[in-house]
């Protein structure tokens, strides 16, 4: 996958909540006031997740403030929003979420090439609460061992 380089809105607590498998980047259907306000960073991820539906993809659960130079023209701040994949990458996904229970989770929204809005949505298994506390536990070894290192291999507590 390319650098995302406008990276407008992140999902931290999926990386947290999934074991991320596989990532596809998709595009995502937006109206005028919507866009206007992404590029703004008027986004949230939080709580949102894709779903298959007659053989389409849609984002549910992302908020996206309404634009505040918009008139009865505004958006709908958490409406369903189609994103855009191939055929036979939505063939695949189907057939990976329902054999192994596997869920859809955006990880983040960019903007891509200054012009189009993009969506990194991840094939997810959840994690339990001990594999939690082991990641947390890595995480914080990782970084113990990291200061270390800087402060030339003394480790003072």
């Amino acid at each position: 996958m390319k650098a995302k380089s406008n990276v407008v809105a992140q999902n931290r607590k999926a990386r947290h909540d999934y074991f991320i498998l596989d990532t596809f980047e998709c595009g995502i259907v937006l109206t005028g006031t919507e866009i206007k306000s992404v590029r703004a960073g008027n986004l949230n991820l939080k709580d949102s997740y894709a779903s298959l539906e007659d053989g389409e993809l849609w984002l549910l659960g992302m908020h996206i403030s309404p634009y505040e130079k918009g008139t009865y023209y505004n958006h709908e701040p958490e409406r369903r929003r189609k994103l855009l994949l191939h055929r036979h990458e939505l063939i695949r996904l189907r057939g990976k979420v329902r054999e192994k229970g596997l869920t859809l989770v955006p990880l983040s929204v960019y903007i891509k090439d200054g012009r189009r809005a993009k969506v990194e949505l991840a094939l997810a298994q959840g994690k339990s609460a001990h594999d939690k506390r082991d990641a947390i536990a890595d995480r914080d070894a990782k970084r113990d061992m990291a200061r270390a290192v800087r402060r030339g291999g003394r480790y003072d507590d």
